[in-house]
C-alpha cells in the first residue's frame, strides 16, 4: 500500500506514473532498429503532445521539469517495508521536516535523571484519566530525552499512571531517585501532522491567530490536505512552537522550504492541557529535534 505526505505528492505521483505508462505503450508499438542508439529521456511535457497536464504549473505549484521515473521512487519508510510514503515533491524539499514530525505508533521508554535542582524539566496535566506533557523545559533532562509536548505518560518506574491527578504524578517524580527514572509514554496521541505545499506565491493557504487556525483559503494546499480550523499549531517541521508569538511562528514557516509539515491539536484538548501555565510557558523547549 502506498501512502503520500500530501495530496499534491499523491497527484503528482499518479500523473508521472501515467506519463511513464504512456511512454512505455508508445515504445512497445514502435521499437527502434537494433543498430540505432536509444534516444535520451524526454519529459512528456516538453514533447508538445502530452495527454496529461504540465508539471511546470500543477495545482498552483511551481514544479520544474524533473525525471519522473526517479522522483516517484523517493519514499519514506514510516512503519515497515510494506508501508511506504511516496513523496515526489516532499522528499526533495521537506524530507527533514517530515521525518521530525512523524508521530510514532506504539509505546516507548525513556530514562531520566534529575538536574542539580532536583528537577526533570516536565510539567503535566491530567485529562480523561490520563497524564499528558504540557511543558518540556529547554535544556532539561526531559528535553534531552526527546519528550515532547502532548506526549501521554503511561507509567513511572513501572507504576501505571492511569487515573492519577497532576499532583500525584508530581509527587511520584519528587520521591524518585536522582537517577534511573523510567518513563513509558505514547507519542502525542491527540496530535496529527499535515504536510502542505507552498504555491508559486509561497502561500500554503491558512490564517491563524494566537497559534489557533481560524481560516482556510479555498483551493489552497491547506484546504486540499484537510487542515481544520479550531485547531492549534503545536509544531512546524517538528519544531515545537507552543507559546511562541504568531510572528515567530510565521518566520519559522517562511524559513522552511516549499514543503511545510505542521502538527496540530484540537483546541478543546490544547486549552485543557495548557491551562494554568502562566509565565512558565516561556520556559518551553523550542529546539529543533534530531531526525
Amino acid at each position: 500500500m502506498s501512502l503520500y505526505p500530501s495530496i499534491e505528492d499523491m497527484k503528482v505521483s499518479h500523473l508521472t506514473q501515467a506519463q511513464i505508462s504512456m511512454m512505455g505503450g508508445n515504445q512497445s508499438q514502435s521499437q527502434p532498429p537494433a543498430d540505432v542508439a536509444s534516444a535520451p529521456y524526454t519529459h512528456p511535457e516538453t514533447a508538445g503532445d502530452s495527454l496529461y497536464p504540465s508539471l511546470n504549473d500543477y495545482m498552483g505549484l511551481s514544479l520544474v521539469p524533473f525525471q519522473a521515473n526517479q522522483n516517484t521512487e523517493n519514499a519514506l519508510t514510516l512503519q515497515s517495508n510494506a508501508i511506504r510514503a511516496i513523496a515526489p515533491i516532499s522528499a526533495e524539499t521537506g524530507l527533514a521536516g517530515l521525518k521530525r514530525s512523524i508521530i510514532k505508533p506504539g509505546v516507548s521508554q525513556v530514562v531520566l535523571c534529575k538536574d542539580r535542582k532536583g528537577k526533570v524539566g516536565l510539567k503535566v496535566q491530567d485529562l480523561d484519566k490520563g497524564i499528558f506533557v504540557k511543558l518540556v523545559t529547554r535544556d532539561s533532562p526531559a528535553a534531552l530525552a526527546g519528550i515532547r509536548f502532548g506526549d501521554q505518560i503511561l507509567s513511572v518506574n513501572e507504576a501505571p499512571v492511569a487515573g492519577w491527578s497532576t499532583s500525584k504524578f508530581n509527587d511520584a517524580i519528587k520521591k524518585s531517585n536522582t537517577n534511573g527514572i523510567v518513563i513509558a509514554l505514547r507519542d502525542r496521541p491527540f496530535e496529527r501532522t499535515i504536510t502542505l505545499q507552498k504555491d508559486s506565491a509561497g502561500i500554503t493557504g491558512f490564517a491563524y491567530e494566537g497559534g489557533k487556525i481560524t481560516k482556510l483559503v479555498k483551493d489552497s494546499s491547506a484546504a486540499r490536505n484537510g487542515l481544520l480550523t479550531d485547531h492549534y499549531i503545536v509544531e512546524v517541521n517538528g519544531q515545537n512552537v507552543v507559546g511562541l508569538k504568531d510572528k515567530k511562528i510565521r518566520d519559522i514557516m517562511e524559513e522552511s522550504t516549499s514543503t511545510t509539515t505542521i502538527t496540530i491539536m484540537p483546541a478543546f484538548v490544547y486549552n485543557h492541557i495548557i491551562k494554568r501555565m502562566g509565565s512558565s510557558i516561556k520556559l518551553m523547549d523550542h529546539s529543533v529535534p534530531d531526525c
